[in-house]
């Protein structure tokens, strides 16, 4: 499937939104960020018209993680959640038919990861992944659980707040975004090493999900906003990663 939005309409990234891609406190980046100067390029023809993928591979659970790895007459153990939200690009115009991929810690703040090594228990009824398209409004929306916090060997005592990973895939290449989405009220986000290199409290903002009580369904689960906007100044966080790098 190729891009509808026309070659040459995307805007630069504002580089003093997004992190530095060296910040001591986040202590992996020392390792990985670059050396010497970034370079800038213009976009290519194919960055602005590529093709995107996964449109037609949803399958009937994969927006639901609550039962898309769950056995028959079982369900994913956890705080019953659903997200949601619009995507949009830079000039607020909605992104339809966009694959969206989530992958999660499970209530305990385990993945289900071959190398993973906390102490939580895995739940055998809940994978941690899955997928979803936005509609011709740009909406999207997916049920969970409420992932849990997890200690990581960032430093001696450095706890990850509970979050969901988004992959968005977009319009074009060009529009591609990797990020994370945190929740409302939770006091590790501003605790952790990797939330601090934003020096912006509404960068921060665009990163954490909204409680909205009206879209909440009552005796069952509770729901958060998460509108997401792909490049220009008002861009989603590019999950540790500058622009080049």
């Amino acid at each position: 499937m190729k891009s509808q939005t026309p070659a040459g309409s995307y805007l630069k990234r504002d580089r003093s939104w997004h992190p530095k891609a060296l910040s001591s406190p986040y202590k992996s980046s020392i390792f990985r960020s670059p050396q010497s100067k970034l370079i800038s390029f213009p976009a290519t023809l194919s960055e602005e018209t590529g093709p995107v993928f996964g449109q037609d591979l949803i399958g009937k659970l994969d927006n639901n993680l609550i039962h898309n790895h769950a056995k028959q007459g079982h369900t994913a153990i956890g705080s019953r959640i659903i997200v949601f939200g619009r995507l949009i690009d830079e000039f607020e115009r909605p992104i339809p038919n966009s694959l969206i991929e989530i992958w999660q810690a499970n209530s305990g703040g385990r993945y289900r990861h071959i190398n993973e090594t906390y102490l939580a228990a895995l739940d055998p009824n809940f994978g941690g992944c899955g997928r979803t398209i936005t509609d011709e409004n740009g909406n999207y929306e997916f049920a969970t659980i409420m992932p849990g916090p997890y200690p990581w060997p960032n430093g001696p005592n450095d706890w990850r707040p509970a979050h969901i990973h988004f992959s968005i895939f977009g319009d074009a290449f060009s529009q591609r975004l990797i990020t994370q989405m945190y929740f409302e009220g939770d006091p590790l986000i501003q605790k952790c090493p990797i939330v601090s290199t934003l020096k912006s409290k509404t960068a921060v903002q665009r990163l954490t999900g909204i409680l909205d009580m009206a879209k909440t369904v009552p005796m069952d689960s509770l729901a958060y906003k998460f509108d997401i906007v792909i490049r220009g100044n008002q861009q989603t966080f590019f999950e540790n990663k500058t622009e080049g790098s």
